[in-house]
């Protein structure tokens, strides 16, 4: 998500250090000009590439490497550090745009011309929680292993800690181990965690013969433990005190020498978590204190407003209670809410309500009692339960790319109707207005600048095989190993980045952009385009591809945007 200026910027100062990387190699083995100008883009940087040393080249270089005499050895390492230096001068030297981080963010091309339908989930879509909600959710589960499944008294001693885990991550449920892979299933060492501690890389390694974790051995489809699959994902926000209470058990059972079985703790914190949903502890909860638990901030209100009177129509699915959406609903909107949507569905058992074609659906009266009428239409007022999609396209004839539905869980969500369906598709990732804050900083632009720029130098020098070339590289690819973990650590000190391993994107990111038309920190971002807008995904060059950049600048492009979104906003 780097702005373009900044990658034009690192650009120039990677292709000035490939020069330099060349003047170096020229001098040293007096052989004619190497072309190190090939720079491919990523998002967040660069990678360079030198297209002449490689292959038959490389048996060149360790034959002229092996010919230099001792005598160079001290001209060899001075040459080598002038480059280090004036890269890391030049990358020092680069300053950055700002990412907004209300900008809609889209991996697919689509026009808002042509979306006449908009679908919402309810909770962390329409409705946003503060952290008291994951702490409530903590303690009730908490205290229902104590109760009802008979855990020690002990674990009462522990409480919700709000940044230990992040969303995504891998539980491995025979192995009792939390961690994060990246989008080729392998582990990110340092994220491996045994209860409330980090598990060394060599017995992660020694555990996994490896890195790698198999296909066979990954979550399902829908990131869940089941048909011989070890291990579960968890991408639900609610999903946050799940894992940390399943990592404050397995610490309490280590801490006492206390011997379990972790299939079984695994199974007990899931029941838990699950009756605190579905026995309606928290629906209570929130409830009785509303203004505690729910954010009105995120102007959910104004949005839907801004649909209605564009002529939009609109409608909801959500799996929980109609009571408890009423409520929040009411808080949020008003009490004349449902006048904004045309269709309401609660309790609607997704993912199945996208796959089973069984469920019919079945109208709610406003006190909650169920009625047994045959459902001939899907009417405007009123309050439908359960149900399916393909009754619900059948009943309403809103299908394919005519209709865009915004939900938080990927998979729940969002996989189901745009791999079977043809529905357009936005989630809802409230992590981003926190990642993009961190990413503005000069902290982070100058140390992921020169971690890309010093990678570069490590890729392009090490095929200079002398024992002096080779010992500066050698120290470089430490300083690049001791900086790495600092790139995990300044988002989140146990796990990192929800969407980045060290360099690869994570399992997460991988099914987002799969999933995904386009992804926003929250449903207010739409405020700021109007209905013709048209999304385009960043065009990143394959790893074979060279790179095409306009060569204008961002901050023009920037400030355009900035003034068109706030002449948006005053309309």
């Amino acid at each position: 998500m780097a702005p373009l200026s900044s990658l034009l910027r690192l650009r120039e100062c990677v292709q000035r250090t490939s020069v330099l990387c060349s003047l170096f190699t020229h001098g040293l083995h007096h052989r004619p000009k190497r072309d190190f100008s090939t720079v491919h883009f990523q998002r967040g940087g660069c990678q360079l590439l030198s297209q002449q040393f490689r292959g038959k080249n490389n048996a060149t270089s360790v034959h002229s490497s092996s010919s230099s005499s001792s005598s160079n050895g001290q001209d060899v390492t001075e040459r080598l550090w002038s480059v280090y230096n004036e890269t890391k001068r030049q990358t020092e030297a680069i300053s950055t745009d700002s990412v907004d981080p209300n900008t809609i963010f889209s991996n697919n091309e689509m026009s808002l011309q042509d979306i006449e339908i908009y679908g919402f989930d309810y909770d962390y879509t329409l409705a946003f929680y503060s952290r008291h909600l994951h702490t409530l959710i903590f303690n009730i589960a908490r205290d229902i292993l104590i109760s009802n499944h008979r855990y020690p008294e002990g674990l009462r001693k522990y409480e919700y800690i709000p940044d230990f885990a992040v969303r995504g991550l891998h539980y491995d449920v025979q192995k009792a181990l939390l961690m994060k892979i990246d989008a080729f299933h392998y582990i990110q060492l340092g994220t491996v965690y045994r209860g409330l501690h980090p598990v060394s890389d060599e017995e992660v390694i020694a555990m996994y013969e490896g890195c790698h974790v198999p296909l066979e051995n990954m979550s399902d489809f829908y990131g869940k433990s089941s048909h011989g699959h070890t291990m579960k994902q968890f991408m639900d926000i609610f999903s946050l005190p799940e894992m940390t209470l399943l990592s404050c058990v397995n610490d309490f059972f280590m801490k006492h020498n206390i011997d379990y079985e972790p299939v079984h703790l695994y199974k007990d914190v899931k029941e838990a978590i699950r009756d605190v949903h579905v026995k309606g502890i928290m629906y209570r909860a929130v409830d009785a204190d509303i203004e505690k638990y729910i954010c009105y901030g995120e102007e959910s209100h104004a949005v839907l407003r801004k649909l209605s009177d564009n002529g939009k129509k609109m409608f909801l699915i959500t799996n929980s209670p109609f009571d408890f959406v009423d409520r929040g609903m009411s808080y949020i909107v008003g009490k004349d809410w449902r006048d904004l949507f045309d269709v309401v569905i609660v309790q609607a058992d997704k993912p199945s309500f996208f796959n089973v074609k069984g469920k019919p659906f079945r109208r709610v009266t406003d006190n909650g009692a169920l009625l047994w009428d045959r459902i001939h239409r899907l009417e405007k007022g009123q309050i439908y339960k359960q149900g399916n999609l393909y009754e619900f396209l059948r009943l309403t004839g809103w299908r394919g790319s005519k209709v865009l539905y915004f939900g938080d869980h990927i998979y729940s969500d969002l996989a189901d109707l745009t791999l079977k369906h043809g529905w357009r598709t936005g989630a809802i990732i409230p992590e981003l207005r926190k990642e993009i804050k961190i990413m503005n900083t000069k902290q982070y632009v100058h140390m992921m600048s020169w971690l890309q720029a010093l990678t570069g130098l490590i890729e392009q020098m090490q095929v200079h095989r002398d024992p002096e070339s080779r010992a500066v590289v050698e120290e470089w690819i430490r300083e690049r190993d001791s900086m790495r973990p600092q790139t995990k650590d300044i988002f989140n000190a146990q796990f990192g980045s929800l969407f980045r391993t060290y360099h690869n994107p994570t399992y997460f990111s991988r099914r987002l952009s799969r999933f995904a038309d386009m992804y926003m920190a929250s449903i207010s971002c739409l405020l700021n385009y109007d209905f013709q807008h048209i999304f385009f995904p960043r065009r990143t060059p394959l790893q074979h591809e060279s790179p095409f950049w306009p060569e204008h600048s961002s901050a023009d492009l920037s400030a355009s945007a900035q003034h068109h979104r706030a002449t948006v906003k005053s309309d």
